[in-house]
């Protein structure tokens, strides 16, 4: 088992970053790597339970993965399975993320992501990528003045 964590100091307050990361307008925003669209989802990190998202390249390669909302402590953490989903809409390996914030300061947070349990290096890097793709969306949005 491979695990990961990435952080990002932003500019904004607690409530602005965690309206972004946790409801559906704001992930919108900042899901999945530059490049791809999110044309399907039930996204909501504001309540527990499911959740999925299909993210699609310009090529038109589709990318489904689902979890389960684990747990919702505003303005502090969210928590959530992972798993890709094959060709046949089977679901992989499970693993889980954690978004996390810390305030730095009046309107500086900031957030750690912790990606644990994911089945080999690989997978660890590929995620890493990833996520380090999506966190630019974020990091634009919240740039330090």
């Amino acid at each position: 088992m491979s695990d990961l964590r990435l952080t990002r100091d932003l500019d904004a307050t607690l409530n602005e970053i965690w309206d972004f990361i946790t409801t559906p307008a704001g992930l919108l925003q900042w899901w999945g790597p530059e490049g791809l669209s999110v044309p399907e989802h039930a996204l909501d990190f504001t309540r527990e339970g499911p959740w999925y998202s299909v993210m699609a390249g310009p090529e038109g390669q589709r990318y489904k993965v689902s979890g389960r909302v684990t747990h919702v402590r505003p303005q502090t953490s969210v928590g959530f399975t992972w798993a890709w989903h094959d060709e046949a809409d089977r679901r992989g390996p499970e693993s889980h993320v954690t978004l996390g914030l810390e305030p730095l300061g009046p309107g500086r947070v900031r957030l750690v992501l912790d990606h644990v349990g994911l089945p080999d290096d690989e997978a660890a890097q590929r995620h890493t990528e990833g996520w380090t793709s999506s966190l630019k969306k974020l990091e634009r949005r919240f740039a330090p003045a």
